[in-house]
């Protein structure tokens, strides 16, 4: 078989980049990117909800981009830097728009918080409105919080002094 299509039961070498580490692996040609955070680096703030690219729970950060890892094959992401939402704080150091989300207590269970996070970090942008914070988490569920505390901290992270 060629290189281009694995078989399902085959293993691909990979070469990915996750918050800052190489990591250079044999994976089943068939592995979720999600797993591999998950169950091969231990990275476990990546979580799997509905595993069809719904809810959200997911998402990490792909090459500049907010992908549902759920639904990205492992060997998709050879060559490309992966960020997590271990990869967003520095040491005890929350990053902002963490220190946003604790700051209006826009978390609950947590169960959807990386996902949540992720999105904003990858997608969000300066000066954006109630409606386009809204537009953009719309993508990402929570069964807990009712939103607003989300978009606050959301609202509050876009609109800050400083840069990101």
């Amino acid at each position: 078989m060629s290189a281009e299509h694995p078989q399902p039961d085959e293993s691909v070498a990979i070469d990915i980049t996750v918050n800052g580490v190489r990591y250079r692996r044999s994976v089943p040609a068939r592995l979720l990117l999600a797993d591999l955070l998950r169950e091969e680096l231990s990275l476990t703030g990546t979580h799997l909800g509905c595993e069809h690219g719904i809810c959200g729970a997911c998402t990490v950060i792909c090459d500049g981009g907010a992908v549902r890892s759920c639904l990205m094959l492992a060997v998709q992401a050879d060559g490309s830097s992966v960020t997590t939402v271990e990869g967003l704080a520095n040491g005890e150091q929350l990053a902002p728009l963490q220190q946003c989300f604790a700051d209006h207590f826009a978390l609950q269970c947590g169960f959807c918080t990386a996902g949540f996070l992720m999105t904003t970090t990858a997608e969000a942008r300066r000066g954006m409105d109630e409606d386009e914070v809204r537009h953009l988490l719309s993508g990402n569920i929570c069964r807990c919080t009712g939103y607003q505390p989300i978009v606050d901290a959301v609202l509050e992270f876009v609109n800050r002094e400083e840069p990101a």
